[in-house]
């Protein structure tokens, strides 16, 4: 309740207030990164990847995606040669932590920057996303039943996917109904599959978490965890909208 009309107001004015807000949300979850890969082995990277991340995400709002590539190369060069002797193995999760962060927030900006759907598509991704987490844990405590992956998550269950896979279609449909669209069927059924989407992404940081003997990405928002445990199903749903953009050849949307 407090951080949803931050977003919302973000979004609807877009601008450097809405690239300002994705940097900072990217610097913030690349610090969580960080602690969770580094902090066993002694090793203090997360400030720089912080910064690594917020300045990529705003220079692509503010310079264009192709530099903000360029600089997000120099600086995983140069944060290999602050802390040189990283395990390689430690040191791939790391750079995969940072390309799954940070291209999907910078893929967010790009997003919002378009003048005909921009803030269209960035709202119906976060209710997308937000109505799947909630419907999820929801109907997961309130119906219960098998375990969807007890040795990621041992939280998740098959009647909370359900519950969310609904939520998120009901959420597309609403989406096309509103606008005046003719295509509420296939927005539901792509909204369905975002929320499979969603819930891969929570399992996959859920899966790191394990990995590295963390229960949570953080302690920045109390009883929730760290700002990469709320937003790291929209990461994975990003990626999904703009394949999905792409490769119809159209707005995803489908309202025109």
């Amino acid at each position: 309740m407090v951080m949803a009309p931050i977003a919302l107001f973000a979004v609807w004015v877009g601008g450097l207030l809405f690239d300002g807000l994705v940097a900072a949300a990217a610097a913030v979850m690349a610090w969580e990164w960080g602690q969770l890969i580094h902090v066993s082995s002694g090793r203090r990277r997360s400030p720089y990847q912080a910064v690594l991340g917020f300045l990529v995400v705003l220079v692509a709002g503010l310079e264009g995606y192709g530099t903000a590539l360029v600089v997000f190369i120099i600086g995983l060069v140069v944060l290999d040669r602050l802390e040189p002797g990283e395990p390689r193995p430690r040191e791939l999760w790391s750079t995969g932590g940072l390309i799954w962060i940070t291209l999907p927030c910078i893929g967010l900006v790009w997003l919002r920057h378009d003048p005909d759907d921009g803030a269209q598509m960035v709202f119906w991704i976060l209710a997308t996303a937000w109505a799947t987490d909630i419907a999820a844990y929801a109907v997961g405590r309130t119906v219960g039943g098998p375990r969807l992956a007890p040795r990621i998550s041992p939280a998740k269950t098959w009647s909370g996917l359900a519950g969310g896979v609904v939520a998120s279609a009901l959420v597309g449909c609403a989406a096309s109904l509103a606008t005046g669209g003719h295509h509420w069927l296939a927005l539901a059924v792509i909204g369905a599959g975002l929320a499979v989407v969603e819930q891969l992404g929570d399992l996959a940081e859920s899966y790191a978490k394990r990995r590295f003997g963390a229960k949570d990405s953080g302690s920045l928002i109390p009883g929730h965890g760290g700002l990469l445990d709320r937003l790291d199903g929209m990461l994975a749903v990003i990626i999904a909208v703009i394949l999905l953009d792409r490769g119809l050849g159209e707005s995803v949307l489908l309202w025109r």
